[in-house]
């Protein structure tokens, strides 16, 4: 389906597990990868701005665009909160002679990976223990009690797939996690 030039590489991960400031470093290290914005039903977090961060779009929108088969890849991830990585953005960044970095969550880096199959670098991000994951989602301070039981519940469900992906990296330690990605992602650019 995609040829040889048109790699993609997957980060994924639970939520607070680390992927977004792997993405973040591995983006900074490698010019040739460009970030995959995906798309989003839910309501932006303070400074994040449509169009770089995610393209923030209505729920009636995002369910028209998946009836006309414009997604690469999508998922509910929570109740009423939809995301997903539109086929535009993908060709947008290969015209670009780009390597698409995508930081979506685990269903959605399974289904990038089957319609990819030979050309995606998948990289698991698993924190050292559900325990640490706990604590850095409560360290945000944007969880409810509820919300964040939620998260921690759909994070141990997540964990369960990690063995989908090619790569995992736990990250008990921000810089080592980094460095172990950028070898990885290094590796595969340079095949």
């Amino acid at each position: 389906m995609a040829s040889a030039n048109k790699k993609i590489i997957i980060i994924t991960a639970p939520s607070g597990a680390g992927k977004t400031s792997i993405t973040r470093y591995l983006l900074e290290r490698f010019p040739q990868l460009s970030f995959s914005i995906s798309a989003t039903t839910r309501s932006p977090r303070e400074n994040e701005v449509d169009g770089k961060d995610y393209y923030f779009i209505s729920i009636d929108a995002f369910k028209q665009k998946i009836q006309s088969g414009e997604f690469v890849e999508w998922e509910m991830v929570y109740e009423g909160k939809y995301y997903g990585t539109l086929k535009t953005e993908l060709v947008r960044l290969w015209k670009e002679k780009k390597c698409p970095l995508l930081d979506i969550d685990v269903k959605g880096a399974i289904h990038i990976q089957q319609q990819y199959p030979d050309s995606t670098l998948s990289i698991f991000i698993e924190p050292p223990s559900v325990r640490e994951l706990a604590r850095r989602l409560a360290s945000r301070g944007t969880e409810t009690e509820e919300s964040l039981q939620t998260r921690i519940n759909k994070a141990e469900y997540e964990m369960s797939f990690s063995h989908h992906f090619d790569h995992i990296v736990v990250n008990d330690d921000l810089q080592e996690a980094c460095e172990e990605a950028e070898k990885l992602v290094s590796e595969f650019l340079n095949k």
